[in-house]
Formats: C-alpha cells, structure tokens, sequence
C-alpha cells in the first residue's frame, strides 16, 4: 500500500472534495441501514407480532429502541385510525424518502470525488512530464521510450481505474458496514459477535490471492513498455523494415510480446474475476452460519431478540455483503494498481544528478573563452575523453574533426551540460559550468544537430521555441540569415503552415534551415554545430553553410564537422582520435604537416 499511500499525497489540494465525499457518504451510510431498520416494527405490527404503542416514546434506552419505538407508535396510530392502508402508505412513504435521500447522497459523494479523481490524474500527468523534462539526457539513454510512454499512458490510466475508482469504495462501503454493525449490535451482541469469529477467515483468503495479483500486474505493465517501445521503433524505421522485407520478422517480435502480455493479462484478469464469486460465496455461506445459529437463538428463547428483528438482522447482513463485495474488490484493484503506481513513482522518485547549486550563478554574458581542463567522460565503463584539453576564445571558430567515436559528439553534449564531466572541469569566462545555473548557461548557447529535431507545430513557432514576444520582424530577419525565407513564404500558409510530424512535410535541407533559424532567432554568443550538414545532398549543403556561415559571423562556434569542406575557414582545427588531441592547427597548417588531417582531406577528395 506503500504506492498507494504516495499516489494519495498528490490529493493535497484537493482536501475539500474528500471531506465532502467522506460527508455524503456518512449521510448515505446512515439511510441505507435506515432503509432496512424502518421494516423492523413494521412487520412485526402488520404480522400481529409486536404490541402496538400508544403512547409517545422518551429517549432513555438509546438510540436503536428510541427509533424502533418511534416508528412503532406512529404506525399504531395510523392503524387505529386509517387501518391499514393508511399505515402502507406511511410505510411507503417513510421507505421513499429513505432511498431518496439515500441515492441523492450517494450521488452527490461521486458528484464531489469526480474533482479530486480527474484532478489527481490531471497533477499526476503533469508532474510526470516536468519530471520527464528535467531529468538528464543519460536517464533516457538507457530507457525505453516506449516504456516511458506507457509509463505516462497506460499507468496512469490503470491508476485511475484501480485507484481512483476504488476510493469510492474505500470511503463508503467500509462506513455502511460499521453504521450496519452497530445497528447489529443493537439487535444482538451475541449474534453479532458469532459473525465476527467467521469474517476474518474470508479477508485472509481474499489477501492471499491479492498479493500474487501485484507482483502479475508488474510484469504486465512492463510488457505493455515493451511493445509500446516495439512499436516506436517500428514508426521511426519503417523504411528499413519495407527495404529489407522484414514485415513478417518484425511481426512475429511483435506477436511474441503481445502473447506474453496476454498470458500475464488472463492471470491478472482471472485472479481479480475471483474476487467478486468468492466474496458471495464466503457472504452466503456466513448468512447460512447465521440463519442457523440465530434461528436457534430465536427458537430456543435464548435472546430477547424477536422474530421481526430476526428478520431485520438478516436484511442487515445482507446490506454488509455488497460492501464486502465492493471492499475486497478495492483491495485486488489497489494491488493491480500499485505495480503502475510503482513504475510511476520510480520515475518521478529519480534522483537528477544535473542540478543547480544553491548559490549558482545567473550568468547573462560570455566574455572571454571556453576552457575545457583535463576533462574525462565515460557513458558506461570505457572513457569516450582522455584527460582532454581545449580552449576556445571569444569570437573564434574551433573545428572538431576525427573518426566517429573520437568523442567529438560527446564534447557538443557536455559544454551544454547535458552531461556531467567525470574528471576535471569546463570553464566559461574562468567560471565552473557547475556553478552556473543552468537555464541561464544553456541561455548561452545555440545548437545545431545533424538530426533537425522539429515538432508537429506552424514553422512560425519551431522557430520561435522556447523564446518568448519574438515579433514578426525577427522572425523574418532570423529565417532569412537561415537562408529558409523563400522556401517559408511559398508555403500554404507561409509561416503559419503545419510542418506535421517531426516536420515531415519538408525536405532535409529546408528541416536543417529551420532549426538554424531558431538558432539564430535565439541569438546566443556561443554556437555548436554538431554535424549539421553531413545528411544534406550538395545542393542542400551549399544553402545550409552559406547560412551557417551568416549565423556564426561574430560568434564563438564550435563545429563538429563529418565533411572536412565545410571548416576550411575556422580558426583552429583540433583531430581528435579516441578521446584525444592528436593534431591541431589551421587548415594550411595541417595540409602542410602532410599527416592524419592530411590524409582526411585526401580520403573525402578521392570519395
């Protein structure tokens, strides 16, 4: 219940609406044993087994005989003076506003909750997406993202459903059943307490099955990320699927986890379908117990309690057994949920190692240079940077060449913070990138990726992400440097035109030109161009680097390049070569060196 418990602490500012619920649930609890308890001197006058009362009752032998009493003395006097009709209809009529009241109640505990439930999830879903948000970039490097969606998706929803939805129950059933006890109690303490002997025995037996019901559900919610994720990357990689002729391959994967997810589905589903049967059946076979120990009772003369009370008792009984129904379906519900509730909280208990200091700096500026100071890197267990070192002064152009896996990438990843160095440090204008705040150093700088990462959105605000009152003019200016004005303003509906998704209605030279307009727009001292035109054809290419040229003109740029063409102009070349410097210099420096810059440029010619 641990899960459940911190699912509930996101009711906080909802306080309101639960007292409300846990109100009218009280107020439905008290009618609904009402509702029964009316009958009770009712039959035994009708039935000529109880004395009539003639004379008003006083409140002294509590509250059940002052009721009962009361009921008895208004149904005398209608049979003395209507007859019986007139005391049915009394019957009718007190039994009518009982159910009345008792169902506007009920309504109105659900028509309360209906705020605090929608607004759980409604928090629960946000929190998980600013979390999602916040954490680093590594988090989701070794997750599934199909798992994070069906984390964001299908838990939540098995949350609500299990949760949420067994609120209801939890509040209500459980004050019916103590408001029908104590009326129990009132009728016979010695009955009462025969029946309390046999209903430990069923919650043992109902939480033994629920407990194997969570550890199942788990294992089913980890599926469902499975071919969530399955799917994802069938989306991203149709193409290669199709040319390869792989459908029927990828299929049968697909098959394989569904089929698991449906074994473990068919346990969780018929463990929870016991539920409901096998709460009846241990209710009858109690009611049973009770018939035959309280009719021996009755009979024998054994207890004060009368006939018509008998009957009363069992109608008692059976208003427990639906809550007793609806509570041990709450229990299978809670513990089918706490295995999403457990994959939620994992994620939003995550512990972000990249976060701010207390005192970090609010930097606004970049003044001096980009220093890197014998920084080393590893993802996993083999460092991608040795001992690396490497400065780059305001204003200048720093080319970051060598085969892949050199670390070039790596280094784009860590100035940005993306990542946090292992050893050594990163400095801006001689201040730790660790003691800056972060938003305020990523404010700092543009990126430019050989991927364009762009969203099903209007050109106008891909360009404009994350940069707020960005008027038309600059838009415009920013689009044009990018050299994407003119391809923009032929569009259906210019800068208001849908891109779709992943901008997947434009080609990828006008993708690359849109994410360097945003770039631009941004207007950052300092620049990283992570391969950016290395997936252009030429053409393409020749409009991205004259825009790319436009873009780093009085800027500090760092410019991983694949295509050794595109960084002839820089101020220094650094080769880098598993994690190291092995050569740097400018382009004729290292033409004349004649050695493995040398040998990359005529490598690329002769391609």
């Amino acid at each position: 219940m641990d899960y459940f418990k911190k699912i509930l602490k996101f009711a906080k500012p909802y306080t309101k609406y639960a007292w409300l619920n846990i109100l009218f649930n009280i107020l439905y609890a008290i009618f609904n044993v009402l509702s029964v308890l009316a009958f009770i001197p009712v039959l035994g006058i009708l039935f000529g087994k109880e004395e009539r009362i003639t004379t008003k009752p006083t409140f002294n032998d509590g509250v059940y005989d002052y009721i009962q009493s009361s009921l008895n003395y208004y149904v005398s006097n209608m049979l003395e003076s209507g007859g019986v009709e007139k005391a049915l209809l009394f019957i009718c009529a007190i039994s009518f506003s009982m159910f009345f009241f008792k169902n506007l109640f009920r309504y109105l505990a659900l028509y309360v909750l209906a705020f605090l439930r929608n607004g759980v999830v409604k928090d629960l879903r946000d929190s998980l997406y600013h979390k999602i948000v916040e954490l680093p970039i590594s988090y989701f490097s070794e997750k599934k993202k199909g798992d994070t969606i069906a984390r964001m998706t299908s838990d939540v929803q098995e949350v609500e459903t299990s949760f949420l939805n067994s609120l209801e129950a939890i509040v209500r059933e459980p004050l019916t059943i103590v408001f029908t006890l104590i009326s129990m109690f009132a009728i016979s303490a010695k009955l009462t307490l025969f029946a309390f002997i046999l209903l430990p025995v069923s919650g043992i037996l109902i939480s033994s099955i629920s407990k194997k019901l969570k550890a199942t559900s788990l294992l089913a919610q980890h599926e469902t990320g499975n071919f969530l994720s399955f799917i994802e990357e069938t989306l991203g990689g149709l193409k290669v699927i199709k040319s390869f002729t792989a459908e029927d391959e990828m299929a049968q994967k697909f098959k394989n986890s569904t089929s698991r997810f449906e074994k473990l589905m068919n346990s969780v589903l018929h463990r929870k379908s016991l539920a409901s049967p096998m709460s009846e059946f241990l209710g009858s076979t109690t009611i049973i117990a009770i018939l035959w120990f309280g009719g021996r009772i009755v009979l024998s003369g054994q207890d004060e309690m009368k006939p018509q009370e008998f009957l009363g008792y069992i109608g008692l009984f059976y208003l427990i057994l639906n809550p007793a129904k609806a509570i041990s379906k709450a229990i299978f519900s809670v513990q089918k949920g706490n295995a999403s509730a457990e994959r939620i909280m994992s994620i939003l208990e995550t512990k972000n190692e990249i976060i701010d200091k207390p005192d970090a700096l609010d930097k606004k500026s970049f003044e001096t240079e980009i220093a890197l100071k014998n920084i080393s890197f590893k993802y996993k267990d083999e460092f991608v940077l040795k001992d690396f070192s490497l400065n780059v002064p305001k204003g200048k152009t720093v080319a970051l060449v060598g085969q892949s896996g050199s670390g070039k990438s790596t280094l784009a990843n860590l100035i940005p913070r993306f990542y946090d160095v292992n050893q050594g440090e990163i400095l801006i204008d001689n201040k730790n990138i660790k003691d800056i705040k972060k938003e305020a150093l990523r404010d700092l700088i543009g990126l430019v990726t050989q991927e364009s990462i762009l969203f099903h959105d209007t050109v106008k605000n891909n360009i404009t992400l994350g940069i707020e009152n960005a008027s038309d003019d600059d838009i415009i200016k920013a689009a044009k440097i990018a050299n994407a004005h003119e391809f923009i303003k032929d569009l259906p509906q210019g800068y208001d035109t849908n891109i779709g998704d992943s901008g997947n209605t434009l080609s990828g030279g006008q993708r690359q030109r849109l994410s360097i307009a945003r770039a631009v727009l941004k207007n950052p001292p300092i620049m990283i161009l992570d391969e950016a035109t290395s997936a252009l054809d030429t053409e393409s290419e020749q409009l991205v680097q004259k825009a790319l040229e436009k873009m780093m003109e009085n800027r500090t740029s760092i410019v991983i390049a694949h295509r050794l063409s595109t960084i002839q102009k820089a101020d220094l070349i650094v080769v880098m070569q598993k994690g190291k410097i092995v050569e740097q210099g400018t382009h004729e420096d290292l033409l004349n060196k004649k050695d493995i810059y040398h040998k990359l440029v005529n490598m690329q010619s002769l391609g």
